[in-house]
């Protein structure tokens, strides 16, 4: 059995938040789990071209959409949005608050990755 509190996980400065990486690769579940931090009125230009992820928002709001603009949802309390195809992907999180998400991972990552965010394109690992 695991047990770990948020202040006992890695915590990670992922570029635009903290990461606070509760369930990694070497804890073997074959999925990892992270709570995630998105600072008030950052977008994020992110992929994931190794792993899957679904994010589910706890707290504040903000917007997820596809690299192209095609699609994309407002997200708030209550709300899922999953990368089942590797999707680059901009996440905005609304003024005024942070947004705060539950996000899993398959496979699971390693617990320290980090995204590099420029004006050159879409953050991956």
């Amino acid at each position: 059995m695991i047990i770990r509190s948020r202040e006992e996980s890695t915590t990670v400065d992922w570029g635009n938040g903290l990461s606070h990486r509760l369930l990694i690769a070497s804890d073997g579940m074959g999925f990892a789990f992270a709570e995630t931090l998105v600072r008030a009125g950052t977008k994020s230009a992110l992929e994931y071209r190794n792993h899957l992820e679904a994010c589910y928002c706890i707290s504040g709001s903000g917007e997820v959409m596809s690299a192209d603009g095609s699609t994309g949802a407002k997200l708030r309390p209550g709300v899922l949005y999953a990368l089942n195809d590797h999707d680059p992907h901009y996440l905005i999180a609304d003024p005024g608050a942070d947004m705060r998400l539950i996000s899993v991972f398959n496979p699971p990552i390693r617990g320290d990755e980090r995204h590099s965010l420029t004006d050159g394109g879409f953050s991956a690992y």
